[in-house]
């Protein structure tokens, strides 16, 4: 709930204030001006750092490894992206600061101590006390899309071992 009241009440309060501030050192004109130039910088930003992001997260999924890293500053990329376009310099702040990479690995590595990644499955469960892959299975004893826990598939269905009857065939000719 605080954290509701804080992005939905204070954070448009102070971005007001901070516009009608700055309106009124320079004008109303180039306050817009600002705004909208933060916009284009942040998306061409955005596209070059999610780009980067990708074409990493392609080499490690090649290479066989779970590109967990790559994931999470997709995330925060995407967080940042929706902070640029809305409106406002403290918004804009926060979201250069998740398109630049040296704060980037750093939100995504206070991230990733709080979650668990599981590699065969591919995939994570966020619970109250955090990211877990193990114990609290949100599934309950199914993993994600029906597997099971230790990963097997299971499969159901009938079979007829026909090799004796063609071994009798072969034999007949």
């Amino acid at each position: 709930m605080p954290v509701f009241v804080f992005l939905f009440i204070v954070m448009p309060i102070a971005e007001m204030a901070v516009l009608i501030q700055v309106g009124t050192m320079i004008g109303v004109l180039p306050t817009i001006g600002l705004v909208l130039l933060t916009a284009v910088i942040g998306a061409a930003l955005l596209k070059q750092q999610g780009l980067a992001t990708l074409t990493r997260a392609n080499q490690r999924l090649n290479s066989g490894e779970l590109p967990a890293q790559e994931v999470a500053e997709g995330l925060v990329l995407a967080v940042g992206g929706a902070l640029l376009l809305t409106p406002g310099f403290i918004t804009d702040t926060f979201g250069f600061l998740c398109l630049i990479p040296g704060t980037r690995h750093w939100f995504v590595h206070q991230a990733m101590k709080r979650m668990v990644v599981r590699g065969q499955g591919s995939s994570f469960f966020f619970s109250s006390g955090g990211f877990t892959s193990g114990g609290g299975d949100p599934f309950g004893g199914q993993g994600p899309f029906g597997r099971r826990p230790d990963g097997e598939d299971p499969i159901e269905g009938e079979y007829r071992d026909e090799t004796e009857r063609d071994h009798d065939r072969i034999e007949k000719k």
